[in-house]
């Protein structure tokens, strides 16, 4: 008897143990595999969560729609952040921003920087101190300057060789001129608007030796009135084409409504309302440039310098030009454009130059520096200021 007992309690013994190693068994794999849906839940978590956005913040002088200088600008970052992906960028944009008042720009950039941007552009000549001012005060951020010269670690500049299809805009001047007077409504008194002058009679005088350009200056960069009104009186003082350095589309308007021809600048110009009277006009390309650099922000590759690409890069480029540019002159400028990417502003300013008082600038078989450019303040012959 008392063995079948002690045989019974082992028994039972037993049992028991094998019950609670099995529940213990049991309670360590659930545990192990909850752990293991719940590690693989939070890799599914992150690996579905976006990635931040580079918050990128613009100034444009004018309306993002202006048909010329700002439009360029914004229709470049609209490309840039199209071919790097709009899931990566956060693009802000003030538009309106007076250049030539130092505390409204301040309060833009800013407002910019409050915003939380990492790189901010702005994108007129007039933003250049402000802007080295305001990058100065937040070393954490980045800024790039259009169309200046100050840069630091954080604050690089850039610009366009547009002189390259503004010496083609001016062959295609020159060939349409019947009174040898071409008009050119001018902004400010800078070398990079007397580089342009310059280019472009360069390029009227190479097919038309006879021919004048007759320069007026608004000294604004947008006001399409007072751009008008100096168009006019350049047709009245005898133009047959004008020719602009200015952000709106009102002097091609001007040389529509009183039967000229007209040579725009900064953006494609053409439409219904100008058809009688657009050419063509040199043209940025700013998308190609911004690519790079929005690019550069997210790879982290970015760097401060200077950028001062030409029609080789693509960031600049001649309109196509329309139906009243006859094609025996379409010809004779396409045929340069290979030779212009090659050579660039060499090409443009090559000697012999001389200036509007007949003093030689440029020797023969030289070019003009890129130093010199930067520092131009006088005209090539050619070139006469209206009274």
């Amino acid at each position: 008897m008392k063995i079948k007992r002690i045989l019974t309690l082992a028994l039972a013994m037993m049992l028991v143990l094998g019950l609670v190693a099995g529940c213990a068994q049991s309670s360590a794999t659930t545990t192990a595999a909850a752990g293991e849906t719940t590690s693989a839940a939070a890799e599914t978590t992150t690996a579905a969560a976006p990635a931040e956005k580079i918050k990128v913040g613009v100034i444009y002088i004018s309306p993002k729609n202006d048909g010329g200088w700002s439009q360029a600008h914004a229709d470049g970052f609209a490309a840039a952040v199209a071919a790097v992906g709009a899931d990566k960028i956060d693009l802000k944009e003030i538009e309106n921003v007076n250049d030539a008042d130092a505390q409204q720009t301040e309060t833009a950039l800013n407002q910019l920087v409050a915003d939380g941007c990492q790189i901010i552009f702005a994108t007129s000549f007039g933003y250049m101190e402000t802007t080295a001012k305001v990058a100065s005060e937040n070393p954490e951020i980045k800024f790039e300057h259009c169309s200046g010269y100050m840069s630091a670690d954080n604050f690089a500049n850039y610009f366009a060789q547009i002189e390259q299809p503004r010496f083609l805009s001016g062959i295609v001047a020159g060939r349409m001129t019947k009174s040898n007077t071409i008009g050119y409504v001018a902004a400010m008194q800078i070398p990079e608007v007397y580089r342009g002058i310059n280019a472009f009679t360069l390029g009227v005088r190479s097919v038309n030796p006879d021919a004048v350009v007759k320069v007026t200056w608004t000294n604004t960069w947008f006001n399409p009135q007072l751009e008008k009104e100096a168009a006019i009186s350049l047709i009245d003082s005898g133009a047959d084409v004008l020719a602009q350095h200015q952000d709106s589309t009102a002097v091609q308007q001007a040389a529509q409504e009183k039967g000229v021809f007209g040579i725009g600048y900064d953006n494609p110009m053409y439409s219904e309302a100008i058809k009688d009277a657009y050419l063509t006009a040199p043209v940025f390309k700013w998308g190609a440039y911004y690519e790079q650099r929005l690019a550069a922000m997210l790879d982290g590759s970015w760097t401060t310098g200077a950028y001062w690409g030409g029609m080789n890069d693509g960031v600049v480029a001649l309109d196509a030009m329309t139906a009243l540019v006859p094609a025996e002159v379409q010809t004779e400028v396409n045929a340069l454009v290979d030779t212009m990417k090659a050579q660039g502003n060499d090409f443009v300013f090559a000697g012999p130059i001389k200036d509007n008082t007949g003093a030689e600038r440029v020797a023969a078989g030289a070019s003009l520096s890129a130093d010199d450019q930067f520092a131009m303040d006088w005209f090539v012959e050619g070139v006469v200021e209206a009274k």
